[in-house]
């Protein structure tokens, strides 16, 4: 069965320092257990298994056990071609998910190709009642979406957001910083209108002046912003 041969591989890639470390950053909503397998390994059998007939097997038994397969799991997804295919995986993990790493590094491939498909999916995440199905959904705005193809309503939807969950809240401030950086005309009207709670406002403004790409000229004005 492909699930037991899984986890025999992942203890044969194990790092228990890596576990150790592993364990105490990423706190999860549900407890869960660590094998402590290092990124590009996990990445590299997800490309093996991703081939395998039989991979279903792994992709259908939610919820997993260890934080590891979730890793996997997700790494797997990223590998799928078919658009439709993959957002079905997407969807159908997402509810699952319980913790920051394993949802930021949730980043299909595919989605590029199809932004404009992703669009309606993204437009379902943004309204759950689920704290990483809603960090989800801005993380692909902020990642598929602060460039060419940017819109102000983007930026509007992510303002509108009301949440008492601090992944959500980090996850917009995040989103305005890298807004900021690269479409500082259109969304500083967020921040001078004071349009954020006011720990995501002062926290996207601290980000800000911590990236290399504000210049210092903003960052002072950014400064002058903040709610005290």
């Amino acid at each position: 069965m492909i699930n037991k041969e899984i986890t025999e591989k992942l203890y044969e890639l194990q790092d228990t320092q890596y576990r150790d470390f592993q364990s105490k950053l990423i706190p999860s909503e549900t407890p869960i257990e660590f094998i402590g397998v290092r990124t590009p390994a996990l990445k590299k059998l997800a490309r093996e298994l991703i081939k395998r007939v039989d991979k279903a097997e792994f992709l259908n038994s939610l919820p997993h056990r260890y934080f590891d397969e979730n890793q996997l799991h997700e790494f797997m997804i990223s590998e799928i071609k078919d658009f439709d295919s993959c957002i079905a995986e997407v969807e159908k993990f997402l509810p699952y998910i319980d913790n920051w790493a394993t949802c930021d590094q949730l980043s299909p491939k595919v989605f590029k190709k199809h932004k404009d498909k992703l669009l309606a999916y993204i437009n379902k995440w943004i309204k759950s009642d689920k704290t990483y199905t809603v960090r989800f959904a801005v993380g692909m705005l902020m990642s598929h979406y602060l460039d060419e193809d940017f819109k102000a309503e983007y930026a509007d939807k992510v303002s509108k957001i009301k949440s008492e969950e601090y992944y959500v809240n980090m996850m917009t401030a995040w989103y305005f910083a890298t807004a900021l950086a690269k479409q500082y005309d259109s969304v500083i009207g967020y921040i001078e209108d004071r349009k954020l709670s006011k720990w995501t406002h002062n926290k996207a403004i601290q980000k800000c002046v911590e990236s290399r790409r504000i210049t210092p000229e903003k960052k002072v004005y950014l400064k002058t912003l903040k709610i005290k």
